[in-house]
């Protein structure tokens, strides 16, 4: 009988150790899953996906915007849509703040979703599911990769102003205060650098890198860490003062396209923001990890696909806390 009991156990752990890993998040109120809404909402993923590649198909741009307001929303108060809120009574919006003013777009892209999903299934989807499934479809209507997106992240009911100037990482921090600011989210260097891949698409303001071109260090020098005859290119449109909102740009080599090529960049010191360059400058293990990545491109979506699962789990609101809004503008009344 015990041989029979310790071969039970051998095969029982052998089962564990070959079953297939769950690609959940564990939240304090419960699960995220990928089949969440599969019998709530059985087309959910496809009415989301169709409005996003519209909207790329539209304008390009759009992937990346899309991408980086669930990077905005995720890095304040966790991944709960409070970055869609607008200002009412009691409410102060996150739109207003130092990274998201004149900055933050896609909601047009979003409230055509919510407003899909609502004749197809009232009160079911999050705004917080939506932005998390439009950043991989954004992901990977631009080229790269894909990964199976956990959902059942319900809505805020609150936004934080303050959350959003502080949180939020800054193309002008020190490499030191962006890793900090990462690791409140309980995120790493490997994070940090895969999930700054995103800047492989997308455009960056003038307003973002200038003091880079004119005083990087307050003593009305340039950053010398910035290719010369680059710097030289982008002071035609990005002169000392006007041209605020003149667009540029992140990856110029490759700049519709997802691909490892803003590693590269980097390496020929061409990344565009301060917040790109010091990820070779300014610490070892991510200069390696730049490094690694500009070599494969594999490599780069293996981790930045871990890395956006990760931070698509921060702090969701899950089980009874929160609510499915009905517009991601508003709260329910």
């Amino acid at each position: 009988m015990p041989q029979l009991i310790s071969v039970v156990l051998v095969l029982g752990l052998a089962f564990l150790a070959f079953s297939p890993i769950c690609f959940c998040g564990k939240t304090a109120g419960g699960y995220l899953y990928p089949q969440f809404y599969d019998r709530s909402c059985p087309k959910a993923r496809e009415i989301v996906n169709s409005i996003v590649a519209k909207a790329v198909a539209k304008e390009a741009r759009m992937a990346a915007s899309l991408l980086r307001l669930h990077f905005h929303d995720c890095f304040v108060k966790g991944c709960d849509a409070s970055i869609l809120l607008d200002s009412t009574g009691s409410i102060i919006s996150e739109k207003g703040s130092n990274p998201n003013r004149n900055s933050a777009r896609g909601f047009e892209v979003i409230d055509e979703i919510k407003s899909a999903l609502e004749k197809e299934c009232p009160k079911t989807v999050s705004c917080a599911d939506i932005m998390a499934l439009s950043a991989r479809d954004s992901t990977v209507l631009t080229g790269g990769p894909s990964w199976e997106v956990p959902l059942g992240r319900r809505d805020s009911r609150s936004a934080s102003l303050s959350g959003s100037n502080n949180n939020i990482p800054a193309p002008n921090n020190t490499f030191q205060t962006i890793l900090t600011k990462f690791k409140l989210q309980g995120l790493n260097v490997v994070d940090l650098v895969a999930l700054s891949g995103s800047h492989t698409i997308g455009n960056a303001r003038c307003t973002s890198f200038r003091q880079r071109l004119y005083n990087q260090s307050g003593n009305g020098k340039p950053d010398y860490s910035l290719q010369q005859s680059l710097a030289a290119q982008l002071r035609n449109r990005c002169p000392r003062s006007g041209g605020d909102q003149n667009l540029f740009f992140l990856d110029f080599a490759s700049p519709k396209k997802f691909d490892n090529s803003y590693f590269k960049n980097i390496l020929a010191s061409k990344g565009l923001l301060n917040s790109d360059q010091v990820l070779l400058t300014k610490n070892e293990a991510s200069m390696e990890l730049v490094k690694k990545y500009a070599e494969s491109n594999e490599l780069f979506f293996e981790q930045f696909s871990k890395s956006m699962v990760k931070m698509g789990n921060i702090s969701p609101l899950t089980g009874s806390r929160g609510e499915i809004r009905k517009s991601c503008r508003k709260i329910n009344s």
